[in-house]
């Protein structure tokens, strides 16, 4: 009798080999992992470059490493080798699904790889679509993003803390490997796909209009601070010094809030004084200033909890600014059915995210992270159908790491 599938791991029979480093494929592989496949990561012994990259624990492990790779098994593999390579390759083959950030290396190349597994879809993140090298944070610098972040009046560059186009691109390559499975189940062919980093923060760009505003208007976007661009938005701090995000999008929000800081004659007579048509959100978005010394006398009189409760009773979108480690301890993470509790070895309990998206209402939960090389003899026993003397002299010479 044929098992009825599990709804919640839709990609479950797909195996996929990863070779990675930082952020971009270990997401996507996680991601994949999530939807039900099996994915392989493979590492040089002794770990790839982010096998130790902070935060650590007090011990020296890596909570980053363990955070990207939930799900996932372990592979330990000496890469400079030719029979260490000729392993990976092997393995490649039997699944047919490789991804990989670790570029320009000729014996993991689709060219390499095609030529044993035809229908292979092979996705490669590169920095740049020239062949240049590229990370989140020097592809933001030459795209523009730092130069509109930070302080109105600031002249230097102001860097944003979440690796975006990092992120962006783990989605990318995710999903690229999803169409490609069903492009290969209708035709029967496999895909070359590459995504270059660079053209991922580019295409966003250009898609929120940032580059059409200049080649059309010949305009640049300047800095705003923590205004909403285009609407109105403004951060405000109560009495007792707690911060709040506040944002107006349509007439009714702007209405509510003026009608919650009691300045609706005032903000009328500021609009007459103007010329001005609040009504309109751009207009309020010009007049932020002005609009913003009206406001503020409201919240610098109450305390932050008379604010929230206030903001709370209107359709005003608002939030209070809070910590990481606040937010960790909120029940938006406690009572949030995405995290689940995790035995991370090495890194301890915690409550870890699972997939960000419910499927028939469930959220596929958090599994942890494997130990480097913890899977290496089950999976070239499993994968390649290795017998224990073979493994054991591929572990003795120093091919691959692991112990039975």
């Amino acid at each position: 009798m044929t098992a009825t599938p599990d709804p919640s791991r839709p990609l479950a029979g797909v195996r996929i080999v990863e070779i990675s480093s930082f952020v971009a494929v270990p997401l996507a592989g996680m991601t994949l992992t999530q939807l039900g496949a099996e994915v392989i990561r493979v590492d040089p012994i002794g770990g790839a470059a982010d096998y130790r990259r902070w935060p650590l624990t007090a011990d020296g492990d890596s909570i980053y490493w363990a955070g990207l790779n939930k799900g996932k098994r372990s592979l330990a593999v000496d890469m400079r080798s030719a029979e260490g390579q000729e392993l990976v390759v092997r393995l490649i083959g039997e699944c047919g699904v490789f991804i990989t950030n670790v570029a320009g290396r000729q014996w993991h190349s689709y060219e390499a790889l095609s030529g044993t597994r035809p229908d292979l879809i092979h996705v490669e993140v590169s920095g740049r679509a020239d062949g240049g090298t590229g990370v989140d944070y020097t592809v933001n610098a030459a795209i523009g993003f730092p130069l509109v972040t930070g302080p109105v009046g600031a002249t230097e560059p102001v860097n944003h803390v979440l690796p975006a186009w990092d992120v962006s691109c783990g989605l990318y390559a995710a999903l690229s490997v999803v169409t490609a499975l069903r492009h290969r189940d209708a035709s029967g062919h496999g895909q070359r796909i590459s995504i270059p980093l660079e053209n991922v923060a580019l295409a966003t760009a250009g898609n929120l209009s940032l580059f059409t505003e200049a080649m059309v208007n010949g305009t640049s976007r300047e800095r705003i601070g923590n205004a909403v661009y285009g609407t109105y938005g403004q951060n405000f701090t109560s009495a007792d010094g707690v911060g709040f995000m506040v944002v107006a999008l349509t007439g009714r929000h702007f209405r509510d809030l003026t009608e919650l800081t009691g300045t609706t004659e005032a903000v009328a007579a500021l609009a007459q004084s103007l010329n001005a048509d609040f009504s309109d959100e751009g207009e309020r978005y010009e007049h932020r200033d002005a609009l913003n010394g009206l406001f503020a006398e409201w919240f610098t009189v109450h305390t932050g909890a008379q604010v929230a409760d206030g903001l709370s009773a209107t359709s005003v979108l608002w939030e209070r600014y809070r910590s990481f480690a606040e937010t960790a301890a909120d029940e938006r993470v406690t009572d949030n059915p995405m995290f689940s509790p995790l035995d991370q070895p090495r890194v301890g309990r915690h409550l870890a995210p699972g997939l960000p998206v419910s499927i028939d209402g469930v959220y596929p939960p958090a599994v942890p992270a494997p130990a480097l090389g913890g899977d290496t003899v089950a999976v070239l026993a499993e994968w390649l159908a290795l017998d224990a003397g073979h493994i054991d002299e591929l572990i003795q010479s120093g091919t691959v790491g692991g112990s039975r």
